[in-house]
């Protein structure tokens, strides 16, 4: 399968004209356009010929768009967008051979849902719907595996139409068949007159955008299922992710990742600087940068621009940061010959609590925290790090800071490297 219908001849009332001059397609949501989304999603996985519906009045933009992306695809123009999106889908009969994926063109979904959408056959099917207005969303019923009956009305359902689709072309059968009936046609009759298939993806993020709020909403949401969270500690999961989020969410439209994470760094420095002065006041700012630490990955992710590089600026960034802070407590506190070594003990483990992890990724090409799980449960990860450097620091202890620091993460390293033996050093 390697060919896609988007249908994009909607008329697009409910946007009022928000924003102006722009097929709803081609709205920006989270730093990317709709369609930008879908195509790149799609071709990832092996699409490599795009059928685009439109109708007369976003054509000439669309074609531009899809130009620029370097992609093969054909559009097909509705002149009658009036008579539904099943007329739309009919009109593509003539250019589709085998098997294919149909989706829409104001829907966003997420590299999961695709991902496993594709395994599937016929309506791709949400028993949860989520990150969508459930109100809106179409609902469908399905027995013995196929569509029984689906509409935003009906009472009785067992779950929500996706607006993804994989087909082939027995469908345009019943498409034309329907077409000679009717004058307007929806694609929720062809589905039930067809009894497609049904495949359930539950739980993924997928949404469609149909009013200025839902800009907002698919927004929001899109910036939610970015978050990785499978590395966090306590305090990223309890406090710094819902900082980061609401700070990504004013930002996403505005800074790009490797922005973000400069400036994330330019504030740990600051801190550092600070904390010359004031301890207290320099952990302060140093929590506020672990705090901000997450919008350049959630903003990569949600507006679909991650890099390896950028995660490696970042890696490598962090540890400056928690270098310099420490080092600058180190030198307001003029540590004696014999108390030395503690501090030096606190440098060390504090780097080589993240170097063990990004080893491990390097030698195995996997992500420690999803291999061993157990090591999700250790104290000490950076996030829950800093915000026991800033405690110390707001009462003062700083020499309780470098012993406890010294003995907390050195320890975590060598349990760390425990567990990593017992998983993958016996073989």
């Amino acid at each position: 399968m390697d060919m896609a219908v988007i249908l994009c001849a909607g008329l697009a009332r409910r946007m009022q004209g928000f924003p102006e001059h722009l097929p709803k397609q081609l709205i920006r949501v989270a730093g990317r356009e709709i369609l930008y989304r879908t195509i790149k999603l799609l071709k990832e996985r092996g699409i490599e010929n795009f059928i685009f519906v439109v109708n007369e009045s976003n054509r000439e933009p669309i074609e531009e768009f899809v130009k620029k992306l370097g992609i093969s695809y054909t559009l097909v123009l509705n002149r009658e967008p009036e008579r539904e999106n099943g007329y739309s889908l009919y009109l593509a009969k003539n250019y589709v051979k085998g098997r294919f994926v149909l989706t829409m063109g104001d829907h966003l979904y997420s590299e999961d849902f695709v991902e496993r959408a594709l395994e599937g056959e016929g309506l791709i099917v949400d028993e949860l719907a989520l990150y969508t207005d459930r109100e809106e969303a179409t609902k469908v019923l399905c027995r013995e595996g196929r569509v029984e009956d689906i509409g935003k009305g009906i009472e009785e359902f067992n779950g929500y139409d996706t607006g993804f689709f994989i087909l082939d072309e027995s469908i345009f059968e019943t498409a034309e068949r329907l077409v000679g009936e009717k004058e307007r046609i929806t694609l929720s009759e062809i589905v039930k007159s067809a009894k497609l298939r049904c495949t359930f993806v539950s739980g993924e993020f997928w949404t469609d955008v149909d009013t200025p709020e839902d800009v907002e909403r698919a927004r929001r949401e899109l910036i939610r299922a970015s978050v990785k969270g499978v590395g966090d500690g306590f305090v990223s999961r309890h406090l710094n992710r819902k900082f980061s989020l609401w700070l990504s969410e004013k930002l996403i439209e505005k800074i790009t990742p490797n922005q973000a994470t400069w400036f994330t760094f330019l504030v740990g420095v600051f801190s550092s600087i600070v904390a010359l002065l004031s301890p207290a006041l320099g952990g302060i700012l140093y929590q506020l940068s672990s705090m901000m630490d997450g919008i350049d990955g959630e903003i990569a992710r949600a507006s679909m621009r991650t890099t390896k590089f950028g995660g490696y600026l970042d890696s490598v960034l962090d540890r400056y940061v928690d270098f310099l802070f420490l080092s600058a407590l180190a030198l307001w506190l003029k540590p004696t010959t014999a108390f030395l070594p503690w501090v030096l003990l606190a440098l060390f483990g504090t780097l080589m609590v993240s170097y063990t992890t990004e080893r491990f990724r390097g030698a195995y090409c996997e992500d420690a925290y999803r291999v061993i799980k157990s090591l999700r449960f250790l104290l000490g990860k950076r996030d829950e790090r800093v915000f026991l450097i800033m405690l110390f620091c707001l009462f003062g202890w700083l020499k309780a800071l470098f012993v406890f620091l010294a003995l907390l993460t050195n320890l975590r390293v060598i349990l760390t490297l425990y567990l990593v033996w017992r998983e993958r050093g016996r073989s």
